[in-house]
């Protein structure tokens, strides 16, 4: 049993289901629950960074429990009672070097 324990997040998951007449992708969002992600908030450092970088605010750093076959990027999460955008790309460490039940860690942005 483990000391360190996540929480549920639900996740707006993107998939394509086709193109438009512009040829632009057309999305469909499917709210997925994920149970066991770590969220702490966001360093200074790494705000600032975040902001130079991307142009966007890293409010707190989401850490996806080993073998989550999901897409994260760019998607919606929801915790806390609020809403949040992953943005950038994210760190994937070897699940087998990892001691703990986390191998890959976003940063996410509040979402209006």
């Amino acid at each position: 049993m483990s000391l360190i324990k996540g929480i549920t997040v639900t996740l707006h998951e993107r998939t394509q289901i086709g193109v438009d007449g512009f040829n632009n992708p057309i999305f469909d969002n499917n709210a997925v629950e994920v149970d066991n992600v770590l969220v702490y908030p966001t360093e200074d450092k790494d705000i600032v960074d975040a902001l130079q970088l991307y142009g966007k605010k890293a409010v707190y750093e989401i850490c996806i429990p080993k073998g989550d076959t999901h897409t994260w990027e760019d998607c919606r999460v929801d915790f806390f009672g609020e809403s949040f955008r992953v943005f950038g790309t994210g760190k994937e460490y070897i699940e087998s070097n990892v001691p703990l039940d986390w191998n890959k860690k976003y940063k996410v942005e509040r979402y209006e």
